[in-house]
């Protein structure tokens, strides 16, 4: 970055950095330890749907390295859109199998990114919820290449314990590289895998 870049305030885009997603196993035991939430083996990834035969063949290969492994364990892999018109690549692994949930996350994003959709993608996130049935994500910005809680409550309104989100940021700072800018912790309503 430049001086004329400083001084009009220009800044280059972080490059997201996929590997920082192998940092959450061990900030889910400190999640646990500090605020009582456990994994709950279920993770997506959000990408803005493209058409194409290119991106077609790419969610296709994709889709078939997660069901291949898929139907060894018996577990599902699922592909949604949601009420935005965003994809969700939904895989659900046993609870305590969250670096295997991981490599699932990480190999989706890097299969994306390798075949020229990196721009497409948006988020990764992974679901937690505690002993109360509260549920929380920890949300992965692709292009920011930082973390953010999300809560949401339960009931009919769509409202956020920001609380909780913020003792969770606190509680990771050592463990995440946590999205400093709050107004960058979009709500992600309705999203599968949480």
């Amino acid at each position: 970055m430049g001086l004329l870049d400083i001084l009009f305030g220009r800044t280059k885009p972080v490059a997201p950095d996929l590997d920082q997603l192998f940092a959450l196993p061990s900030a889910a035991v400190t999640l646990e330890v500090a605020a009582g939430f456990r994994p709950t083996g279920s993770g997506a990834v959000c990408f803005a749907t493209v058409e194409g035969a290119v991106f077609e063949q790419t969610h296709r290969e994709v889709q078939a390295l997660l069901d291949a492994d898929a139907e060894r364990e018996g577990r599902p892999v699922r592909l949604t859109r949601d009420d935005y018109g965003y994809s969700w690549l939904v895989s659900t692994r046993k609870p305590d199998d969250l670096p295997e949930l991981v490599n699932d996350l990480h190999a989706v994003n890097s299969a994306m990114e390798v075949n020229g959709f990196g721009p497409q993608l948006l988020c990764s996130l992974a679901g937690f919820e505690d002993d109360a049935g509260r549920r929380l994500a920890l949300v992965y910005l692709y292009k920011r290449g930082t973390f953010y809680p999300f809560a949401p409550l339960s009931g009919p309104a769509e409202r956020r314990d920001n609380s909780l989100e913020l003792r969770v940021k606190a509680a990771l700072t050592n463990d995440l590289r946590i999205e400093q800018d709050l107004g960058r912790w979009f709500p992600l309503w309705g999203a599968p895998g949480l």
